[in-house]
This record gives C-alpha cells, structure tokens and sequence, in this order.
C-alpha cells in the first residue's frame, strides 16, 4: 500500500507537538524546518490535521499548531485519514465478468474473493494503525533516542521558538 508522504510528516510532527507543553504552538515553517522538509508542503499537511481536528492553530506572535486533543486520544489512523482521505486503498472493477467466459451478473457471488481479500487486508491495517497512538509514538521517540539528540533537539527548539 502506497501512502502519500505527507502522512510520514505530519505523523512525525504530531509526535513532536506531543512532547511539548499543551500550550506550546510551533509555526508550521518552524516544523518543517526542524525536520528538513519543504515548508509548503509540510503546511498543507499541518492544515489537512487542522481539518480533522487533530491540531488547531493559534494565532498571534507566538502562534502556530498545537495538539487539538491528548495524544493518546490520536491514532495513526486519524493522521492517514486526515492526510490521504478515507478511501479504499482496492478498487474492484469487476473483471471477473468480462471475456469469454462472462456470464450473466445473476450468477456471481456479490463480492470476488479478490476483493474480498483485499477488504480484509486493509481492515486489518486499518484496525492496526488504530490501535496506535501518538502518545505511544511520542513514549518510543522519548524512549529510543539518544539522550544527546533528545537535548539538541530541547536546545534547537527552544531557540527557534524564542525567535
């Protein structure tokens, strides 16, 4: 299954709000520039999540995006569909019922096994990617890096926020 980029971004930048304090906003150019990504596009992103309730923005000079409710209160699944829409990722167009075998549509099952299949797959994805949450993300993240960037990463923010 292909996923657009920006899920990887924007999952990466919910994380990173999730760290911070609840009244901390950070500037979508202050994101992108903290995670080398290209502004624009990171901005569209941060306003796909700002669309699905996931950050809000806050306005004034020490505005930017925060987190719109408790990271454990958001999946992975909120932030992919927030980012790449709800739609299935398996369209079924029937070919089944094409060629010299084709048949009258009376006598097919309602639902190839192809698709039925594939319906289950993503399911299953869908239903794994709900079961984690951006605080369980932000835990590893805390957990797995080294302490040395877990500072640079303090010491570079606090100064981008202080500009």
């Amino acid at each position: 299954m292909k996923m657009n980029q920006g899920v990887e971004w924007a999952a990466h930048c919910a994380a990173l709000l999730a760290v911070l304090p609840a009244d901390v906003a950070v500037p979508s150019a202050t994101l992108a520039e903290f995670h080398k990504l290209p502004a624009p596009y990171l901005a569209k992103a941060m306003q796909q999540l700002a669309a699905a309730g996931i950050v809000s923005w806050v306005p004034g000079r020490r505005g930017g995006y925060r987190l719109a409710r408790p990271a454990d209160q958001i999946t992975l699944l909120d932030i992919v569909k927030a980012v790449d829409g709800d739609t299935a990722a398996f369209r079924c167009t029937e070919i089944r019922r094409r060629g010299p075998s084709a048949v009258p549509r009376r006598y097919y099952s309602p639902r190839c096994g192809i698709a039925a299949a594939m319906a289950d797959a993503e399911d299953a994805f869908r239903d794994s990617l709900a079961g984690v949450t951006i605080a369980a993300i932000a835990a590893g993240v805390r957990r797995d890096s080294p302490p040395e960037a877990a500072d640079k990463a303090r010491r570079w923010l606090a100064s981008a926020l202080d500009r």
